[in-house]
């Protein structure tokens, strides 16, 4: 489901927690929508070269990947980053359609939306974080929620630079 506006449909507080990541998730997506190839692939900040909307984009998708199947799950860590090149996936973002980015972000959503309903917001990680607790899931919607909010901001700002384009 697309969120349009940021309301709950309910005012529990996992119908709120995952309402707000939706709707950041929906946002991330619509600034990115029909971006030229050429557009979505540039760094057009020169302290930034990874900064691109495709970048952006497969990052917010890794960061989920880490923090519901790493962290929360406890699985192997199969991500594209390396020791030597922490931020791959920022990298290698720019080899594929931003068409493809946005399709596997918004498929990948949508199995953690099942995920997060099918869990306690109480549930500790199995993993733990840098400080060795074993954060919630509740910790998790609200970090990642914070996380791709504070990247939507770059989007708009890649984008308005881009080509112009601006939104809500």
């Amino acid at each position: 489901m697309t969120r349009t506006d940021d309301t709950p449909p309910a005012w529990d507080e996992r119908t709120q927690l995952t309402t707000f990541l939706d709707y950041a998730r929906d946002t991330a997506r619509a600034k990115c929508e029909g971006v030229s190839a050429e557009n979505a692939r540039r760094a057009p900040l020169p302290t930034s070269p990874l900064m691109t909307l495709s970048g952006l984009i497969n990052h917010l998708r890794w960061v989920e990947y880490w923090w519901f199947q790493v962290v929360f799950l406890g699985e192997e860590d199969e991500g594209p980053w390396t020791d030597e090149d922490p931020d791959r996936e920022m990298r290698v973002a720019v080899d594929f359609p931003m068409e493809q980015l946005l399709d596997e972000y918004a498929a990948q959503s949508a199995r953690y939306r099942t995920l997060v309903a099918e869990n306690d917001l109480d549930t500790k990680a199995k993993r733990p974080v840098r400080d060795g607790l074993h954060v919630d899931l509740r910790w998790i919607l609200l970090h990642l929620t914070e996380e791709t909010a504070r990247h939507n901001g770059h989007i708009d700002i890649l984008r308005e630079l881009a080509d112009g384009t601006t939104g809500d």
